[in-house]
C-alpha cells in the first residue's frame, strides 16, 4: 500500500489515508488503489467494521488533490468524477458497517467519503466543509446528492452554496454527524462503538445493513419487501438459533457467522 496503512484488531479494521503531508488529499493514484483495497477487503470474512480514519493530527481528508483538478477539462473532469463516485460507491456498498473516524478537517471529497460511511464520529476540533464552488467547481464525489439526503436539501443546499465550514459541534446537531468527543478519546471512543457493534451477529448485521441501504432508494412498500426478504434469510441461520436460544436461556450468544 502507497497511499493506505490498514491496521487489524481481531474482526475491526482500521484503513487510514495516509498522505500526510498533503492533509491526506484525494488524488487519482490514492482513489484507484482505495478501490483496489475496498474490494479486497470486501471478500474477507474475518472483518466486522471497517473504520476509516486519517493519518496525522491535522485532517481526515481535506479534499480532493487541487492540482490535478487545476488542469481539468470537460472531458478529464468526467473522468475524475466517475472514478471519485466508484470509490465512494465502494465504501457505501462495502458488505459491513463503515465507521468515519473524522481525525481532522473533512473537507470537499473528505466529506463526500465519510457521506458514504454508515457512520460517522468527530474530534471536537475537526471542520467539516464542501468548499467547492468557491473554486469555481461543485462536490463531484456525490456530496450535492449524499449531503440533501442525509440532512434535508434547505441544509444542504446552505452547506454547499457557502462553502463554509463548520465545527463537528455544528456538524452534530445538523444530523450530519452522530457524535463528537475529544480529540484524545476519539479513537478509543469509536473503538468502543466498533466493539458493540462486532458483538452482534455479523450474519444479520449485514443483512440490516443491505435492508437500510436498499430500502433508502425505493418507496416504502417495495422497501418493506426488502426487509422481508433479509427478515426471512437470517431465520435460517445458525446464528439466529443460537442468538434465541441464548437469550431464552438467559446467557451471551456465540455466534459463528453461520
Amino acid at each position: 500500500m502507497q497511499y493506505f496503512e490498514l491496521e487489524k484488531d481481531g474482526p475491526v479494521f482500521t484503513l487510514k489515508f495516509s498522505r500526510e503531508k498533503v492533509l491526506n488529499a484525494l488524488n487519482r493514484d490514492l482513489i484507484e488503489e482505495g478501490i483496489s483495497i475496498l474490494e479486497t477487503l470486501a471478500h474477507d470474512n474475518e472483518i466486522a467494521v471497517l473504520v476509516l480514519s486519517g493519518k496525522g493530527e491535522k485532517a481526515f481528508v481535506a479534499g480532493a488533490d487541487i492540482s490535478e483538478l487545476a488542469e481539468a477539462s470537460v472531458e478529464t473532469g468526467r473522468e475524475i468524477s466517475n472514478l471519485g463516485h466508484r470509490f465512494v460507491k465502494k465504501i457505501e456498498e462495502f458488505p459491513c458497517p463503515v465507521i468515519a473516524c473524522i481525525n481532522g478537517f473533512a473537507l470537499g471529497g473528505g466529506l463526500e467519503v465519510a457521506l458514504a460511511c454508515d457512520l460517522r464520529y468527530a474530534a471536537d476540533t475537526a471542520k467539516l466543509g464542501l468548499p467547492e464552488v468557491g473554486l469555481g467547481l461543485i462536490p463531484g464525489y456525490g456530496g450535492t446528492q449524499r449531503l440533501s439526503r442525509l440532512i434535508g436539501v434547505g441544509k444542504a443546499s446552505e452547506y454547499i452554496y457557502t462553502g463554509e465550514m463548520v465545527t463537528a459541534q455544528k456538524a452534530l446537531e445538523d444530523g450530519l454527524i452522530q457524535g463528537v468527543f475529544p480529540k484524545a478519546e476519539l479513537e478509543v471512543s469509536v473503538r468502543a462503538i466498533a466493539d458493540k457493534i462486532k458483538e452482534k451477529a455479523p450474519l444479520s448485521v449485514r443483512a440490516a445493513k443491505r435492508s437500510i441501504r436498499l430500502g433508502f432508494s425505493l418507496d416504502l412498500n417495495s422497501a418493506l419487501q426488502v426487509e422481508t426478504l433479509e427478515f426471512a434469510q437470517v431465520c435460517g441461520t445458525l446464528d439466529k438459533q443460537e442468538g434465541t436460544r441464548a437469550f431464552l436461556e438467559k446467557r451471551a450468544a456465540q455466534f459463528q457467522k453461520k
